[in-house]
């Protein structure tokens, strides 16, 4: 029934595909994460995109809004507060299970899950402190969601760690399936039934439903990563060095947290300035617009270990090749889907809800700051792979800086027009500076209409 041409290459692509599903080797293993991982963003970004939706629709753009606000809060700072140990578990784990250190193992798991626990309940304390003092000064319609929020943060953060541990022994759906796939479906089923039991349609309900599939996923997920851990290792005595563990945190904190907050900076700084509808609309068409960001996604996964293997042979050309050629799928693609979710801007904002497609203009801004990034293609993986993790915590910084000066200069005057614009324009300073950063550092540079150019003698070799 099939047409000659597949019949001959199907069973070719079969073939080729059972060591990748099966293989134990590491590079089969490595590849088959990456896959799953990919797989379940992709998942992940369909659910998160229709529990929004429902989510607008079931509370109005206003206490959405606030909805929103409160909860990109809570998700930046309850990451934060672990300050790069999830990381750090992820760099320390295959070194100690290479070498059969099982006390530092032990050490290692337990620390992080303490550490976390401890410093998003510290942080959380010292929320809750200032929200007690300075509360007045807050809008009314944010105290009670907030409150809410600070009491979720410890899981957040222990999520966070267990998310790590679960990719550092390669077991992938446990590591992105709860985060990912279960809490966003259990947000909207608890906020369904807490609805159907006649609580009202608001922000406070809507945070009290993350607050509980918080709890019950983590909880879950660290059931579960007990369980597995106790199958793998043995108990026993630990070992615990948590300076050289946080000597190896801070700077991956530095580099993570600047990451993060460059993401999500805008809509904070939004809800600082603009009135909750405003942040409804603006995160919808934010995130609408995120859609495109899947392509440099993929690229990025696909292009980290050819970088590496570059390095590793001492290549520059064969690097210079790879960048380029990265750039030019980050871009081109990039272009194409953009131009198709902007054509369907109005469509997939009034899903949302009539009052969402005011935000379709500020879809057409954030396109040209995405494609301005994907115009330089993966080149923080280059920079990373490279050992330039200082290099990139200052372009990261530099990069944040400029995205907090525009919001602050452009919202009070031009309101979401302006926070559209200045995350735009942050994203045109971050695809410029990473691209000098690459020429400085490589030698050739880094377009997606540039062929691998002409590069300094001095630089032939890595």
């Amino acid at each position: 029934m099939l047409p000659s041409a597949l019949r001959y290459r199907l069973p070719r692509l079969l073939h080729g595909l059972a060591p990748l599903l099966a293989g134990d080797d590491p590079r089969n293993r490595a590849q088959r994460v990456a896959l799953i991982a990919f797989l379940i963003r992709i998942v992940s970004a369909a659910i998160a995109f229709v529990s929004q939706i429902v989510l607008a629709r079931l509370v109005g753009e206003f206490e959405y809004g606030i909805f929103i606000f409160v909860w990109v809060l809570v998700v930046l700072f309850g990451n934060l507060s672990c300050l790069g140990f999830h990381a750090t578990v992820i760099r320390f784990l295959p070194e100690y299970h290479t070498t059969a250190a099982l006390a530092n193992i032990r050490g290692l798991t337990t620390t992080a899950r303490v550490f976390a626990m401890l410093s998003a309940t510290v942080l959380a304390a010292v929320g809750g402190a200032g929200l007690w003092l300075f509360g007045s000064a807050i809008e009314s319609y944010y105290v009670i969601p907030l409150y809410l929020g600070l009491f979720t943060l410890p899981m957040i953060a222990l999520g966070d760690v267990l998310d790590g541990t679960a990719r550092a022994h390669s077991w992938p759906i446990v590591a992105m399936s709860p985060t990912y796939l279960v809490r966003p479906l259990l947000i909207l089923g608890f906020m369904v039934i807490a609805i159907a039991a006649g609580l009202p349609r608001d922000a406070t309900t809507a945070m009290g439903a993350a607050l509980a599939a918080a709890y019950v996923t983590t909880l879950g997920q660290f059931v579960t990563m007990a369980w597995r851990l106790g199958r793998h290792y043995v108990r026993g005595p630990m070992k615990i060095e948590l300076g050289r563990w946080l000597s190896v945190s801070l700077p991956i904190f530095l580099v993570d947290g600047f990451g993060f907050l460059l993401t999500n900076s805008d809509v904070v700084i939004v809800g600082l300035y603009l009135k909750p509808d405003d942040v409804a609309v603006y995160f919808a068409a934010a995130k609408t617009m995120a859609l495109v960001h899947f392509v440099m996604f993929a690229v990025k996964a696909a292009a980290g270990p050819r970088f590496s293997a570059a390095m590793a042979a001492g290549d520059r050309r064969q690097l210079a090749e790879i960048a380029v050629e990265s750039a030019r799928w980050s871009f081109w693609p990039s272009l194409v889907i953009g131009g198709c979710v902007l054509a369907a801007g109005n469509m997939l904002l009034s899903l949302f809800g009539p009052a969402f497609t005011t935000g379709a203009p500020l879809m057409a801004i954030l396109l040209t700051g995405i494609l301005a990034k994907a115009f330089v293609g993966p080149a923080e993986t280059l920079l990373t792979m490279a050992g330039r993790q200082k290099l990139c915590v200052l372009l990261y910084a530099a990069a944040l800086g400029a995205n907090i000066a525009l919001n602050v200069t452009l919202i009070p005057v031009f309101g979401l027009t302006g926070a559209a614009a200045a995350t735009a324009g942050a994203m045109f300073v971050e695809a410029a500076i990473l691209h000098f950063a690459v020429r400085r550092t490589f030698g050739f540079p880094l377009r997606a209409v540039a062929g691998a150019g002409r590069m300094n003698n001095k630089n032939e070799a890595i």
